[in-house]
């Protein structure tokens, strides 16, 4: 729990600082003058006044977001002196590239991000198939186990994480997509996938599974690794360490028929031969938990495998490029990210996607938590999704976020004078309402995934 915390402080303490820093750089460099920079609403924790403006540095007590409050006479009284220097006297330009700062930062932060995780390199999963379950979308489409992903609707894949990314890319399309594979003999095939089978709810969780396609897990013994506290494996008395060898008089080859058997017996009781330490020890009963998944209900006892670093090692990729490629592929990163994340909210306004795919600080937290203890990589690559998020949002043209303001600004270059005072108060109630409901929807998102598990 201090794990996730802390990661999810510090990720959003980043984003929210880069943000508001965009807008207040180029504010500066307008020639506007900042009254104060805050990270966070509410109380303030600490605050420190600095520089020849004076401007205040404010660390506030909910650290939700942050704002950059500028001299504008419609707040208050400026001087004589310190008019020019007031936003609302500057040009209508001048206004539009010191609000799109701020999300143009968020990318300007994934795109460096991204940069430096691919210079670095990349580790992932090679993108080799697992065996598709008969009659599955990829089974009838001719999908083999052994299969090695080369491109995706004509687009290169060098790992697991590439393949899933553009597949979503086509599934959100549902379009038929052209696939390259490399075969297990080494022949080169080309499968035409049909993806406009894929419904709302399939896009909500992994739809791959649905389709029935899946990465070759590494070939492990069935030896137990950790056994969860509490599970069903630990009351029935399993220990990390222990080799199965057979379930119901069916003989255990290896883990994957080992989990095999236990997904598809969910509530059933199963006999269990173990080998301790070289010695039998008497037959274990288990009878596996039920859980849902991919809207299937599948069996569950608490057990991981033993792992063998070689083995791991073997289905591993590292993908890295020079730093001049390196910058185009975290440009192009950023853009498919970006352009994906307006396909899915597009698609929500008209019922394609549901809206349960949104998510609020609880699930964000989360995916914090989840990514760090991961790795710093995947720490990194979290934190470049989530900024690249924020600069699409906030380019929504909805009034109280940085598009509705760029909106207004659209308006006034067209009709060649300001909006009004009134339609802008309108426009902000309007806004606030529309922030609120997507903010609840979010909220009990998060709430049903973390009572649902």
């Amino acid at each position: 729990m201090l794990t996730t915390i802390a990661a999810f402080i510090v990720a959003l303490g980043v984003l929210i600082v880069v943000h508001e820093f965009g807008h207040y750089a180029v504010a500066r460099w307008c020639g506007v003058k900042v009254l104060r920079f805050s990270v966070g609403f509410g109380r303030p924790l600490v605050c420190r006044v600095l520089g020849r403006d004076r401007t205040e540095w404010v660390v506030g007590a909910i650290p939700l977001g942050g704002y950059v409050k500028m001299l504008d006479e419609r707040e208050g009284d400026v001087a004589a002196e310190d008019l020019p220097r007031a936003f609302n006297r500057q040009s209508v330009w001048k206004r539009i590239a010191i609000v799109a700062a701020g999300p143009v930062a968020n990318f300007l932060l994934a795109i460096l991000l991204y940069w430096g995780l691919f210079v670095h390199g990349i580790p992932g999963m090679k993108p080799v198939l697992a065996e598709p379950p008969p009659g599955s979308v990829a089974a009838d489409a001719g999908f083999r186990a052994g299969d090695t992903l080369r491109s995706v609707g004509g687009e290169p894949v060098l790992q697991w994480q590439d393949a899933r990314w553009r597949l979503l890319q086509h599934g959100v399309d549902r379009t038929q997509v052209r696939i390259d594979v490399v075969d297990a003999g080494g022949r080169e095939q080309v499968r035409e996938l049909d993806l406009s089978g894929v419904t709302a709810a399939q896009l909500e969780e992994n739809f791959l599974t649905h389709i029935g396609l899946a990465v070759a897990q590494p070939r492990f013994e069935a030896v137990i690794g950790r056994v969860v506290p509490g599970s069903v494996a630990d009351r029935a008395g399993l220990l990390a360490g222990d080799r199965i060898l057979s379930i119901d008089g069916r003989r255990i080859d290896d883990w994957e028929s080992l989990v095999r058997l236990i997904r598809t017996s969910p509530g059933r009781s199963l006999e269990v031969e173990v080998d301790r330490e070289g010695r039998a020890v008497p037959t274990l009963r288990l009878v596996p938990e039920s859980a849902e998944e991919a809207g299937q209900v599948i069996g569950r006892v608490g057990i991981g495998p033993k792992v063998d670093p070689a083995e791991v090692e073997r289905m591993m990729v590292d993908v890295r490029h020079g730093p001049l490629e390196s910058l185009g592929a975290a440009i192009a990163k950023t853009w498919d990210t970006s352009v994906l994340s307006l396909q899915m909210l597009g698609r929500m306004l008209i019922g394609q996607v549901s809206l349960k795919n949104l998510s609020g600080p609880i699930t964000i937290a989360d995916y914090a938590g989840q990514s760090v203890q991961v790795g710093w990589i995947a720490y990194l690559t979290f934190i470049a999704l989530i900024s690249i998020s924020l600069g699409v949002l906030n380019l929504l043209p909805i009034p109280m976020l940085d598009g509705g303001h760029l909106m207004y600004y659209a308006v006034e270059v067209v009709a060649r004078r300001p909006v009004s005072e009134r339609a802008m108060a309108i426009g902000q109630q309007v806004g606030m309402g529309v922030l609120f409901v997507l903010m609840a929807f979010a909220i009990f998102n998060d709430i049903h995934r973390l009572i649902g598990g």
